[in-house]
């Protein structure tokens, strides 16, 4: 009896790593999608909730990310997510003086400037630089 509750408790551990990790790349994606969904004047409510992070699920998954090791490679995409939703509340509130065009522009930009620090993450990691 205790063999299977040690397994079942070993994949269960797996099991909540791997979301813990999947977690900021599935943030980083919904927060694309809805970048690019909001300028083709699509507006799924639902992505802006799953999307949005609120200031203490941050912090528990910063927090988890050291507490596990994972690497900076994981974080990337957390920083996205953040960065992404900063800039939506600054224009929300304050307002970006840029055309909504000018604006999918910088996002993708910065989308795309993580993704290579991401590949360059991934790679220092995959060939232990």
């Amino acid at each position: 009896m205790a063999v299977e509750e040690s397994l079942r408790n070993k994949r269960l551990y797996k099991v909540f790593i791997g979301i813990l990790k999947a977690l900021p790349l599935l943030f980083a994606l919904v927060a694309a999608l809805n970048t690019i969904l909001s300028f083709l004047a699509i507006d799924l409510i639902i992505l802006s909730y799953i999307g949005s992070i609120s200031f203490l699920s941050l912090l528990f998954l910063y927090l988890s990310s050291y507490v596990f090791n994972f690497c900076a490679y994981h974080r990337i995409f957390l920083d996205y997510a953040v960065i992404n939703n900063i800039i939506n509340v600054i224009d929300l509130y304050v307002g970006i003086p840029i055309t909504d065009l000018g604006m999918l522009c910088v996002q993708m930009m910065i989308l795309f400037v993580v993704l290579v620090i991401a590949l360059i993450l991934y790679l220092k990691k995959k060939h232990g630089k």
